[in-house]
Formats: structure tokens, sequence, C-alpha cells
């Protein structure tokens, strides 16, 4: 549990990972509290909460993501590529962290036929073996069919570009977490 100054300014207790607080009140935690309510949202790197509590307050979610994709932006490269490489493969059956395996229980990556999960490992195993880091995309917003379309896809774009994609669906993944974790605008 953390404290912080509610709506009318009081202190109220708010149970950490849990629905319930708006961006207002997130932005009252202590910096510890916040990292741990928010430090999820980017794949195994709360060094992005905590970055973002820095530039508080926020008064709206979209305040809130541009701090912290701010961070990631501001951050030295070899951060921006260990984020990219906290991910997890898509398709993996390995075990994989709660928030990513609902992602992509959504995108229906649980539901595989035997082809498209050996297409699917076969394709984002040579995007890893390309770039160095695993295929991501926003499963949220993909089916498998297009999932596998966009690794075919991608997989021909230059070192540069990929990275600067997988931020911007990184990007996009943490919002729709943002938007899971807090209520309102």
């Amino acid at each position: 549990m953390s404290v912080c100054g509610g709506r009318t300014g009081k202190p109220v207790t708010l149970p950490l990972g849990s629905g319930g607080v708006d961006v207002l009140e997130a932005g009252r935690l202590d910096r510890d509290a916040f990292v741990a309510r928010f430090g999820a949202v980017f794949e195994e790197s709360p060094w992005i909460a905590a970055a973002a509590w820095e530039r508080r307050p926020f008064g709206r979610v979209e305040e809130l993501h541009a701090a912290m994709v701010a961070a990631v932006a501001e951050a030295p490269r070899e951060a921006r590529l260990a984020l990219i490489r906290a991910h997890p493969d898509l398709g993996t059956r390995a075990r994989i962290g709660e928030e990513s395996t609902r992602e992509q229980a959504a995108a229906g990556l649980d539901r595989l036929t035997p082809g498209e999960y050996e297409r699917l490992t076969a394709l984002t195993a040579a995007y890893r073996e390309r770039f160095g880091f695993p295929f991501v995309v926003c499963a949220r917003e993909h089916t498998p069919d297009s999932i596998i379309a966009a690794a075919q896809a991608r997989a021909g774009a230059g070192a540069a570009e990929e990275e600067r994609t997988a931020l911007a669906e990184i990007a996009k993944i943490a919002r729709l977490r943002l938007d899971d974790l807090l209520e309102g605008p």
C-alpha cells in the first residue's frame, strides 16, 4: 500500500498494482511507490518510471506516457537496446511475465496452429539473429496473421530503422499498460 494525496489533497491509501487511481493521484505518490506501481509499464525497466517521476506533475495519462517515452529517448543507446531485449519472443512457449502473457493471448498467440507457430518462431529467430534483439510489436493491435506479416515486412529493414520501430512499438505497449493501470484521461 502507498499513501498519497487524493483529489481533496488529503492522504489516501492506494493498493499498488490495482486500478482505481487517476493520473493526478499517481503523480502524488512518492518516488518508491510510483516506481513500484509503474515500473512494469516498460518491460523489466523500472528505471523509466523513476525518470518519469522526476517530470511530475501529470495532468493527463498522455503527459505521463510522454514523460516515460522521453526518458527512453534520452537514455543511452545501450539502455534502449536493453529495453528492447527485455521483451519476450512472440509466441514463445517459455514462461514470460504476466502482462506479456495477457497481451500475447489477446492477439491469439497462445492459440497458434502448428504451422503458424513454426512460421512465427522461424521469422522471430531470423529477426533476432539479424538485429540482436527480439521482434517487438504491440500484440494487442494485431492478429497472428498480421504479426507474421509484420515480421516478414520488417525483416528487410535497416538496423537503425528497426531499432526506432521497436521502440515505437514498445511505446504503444506502454500506453496500453498505463490505460490498464489508470482511470480517467
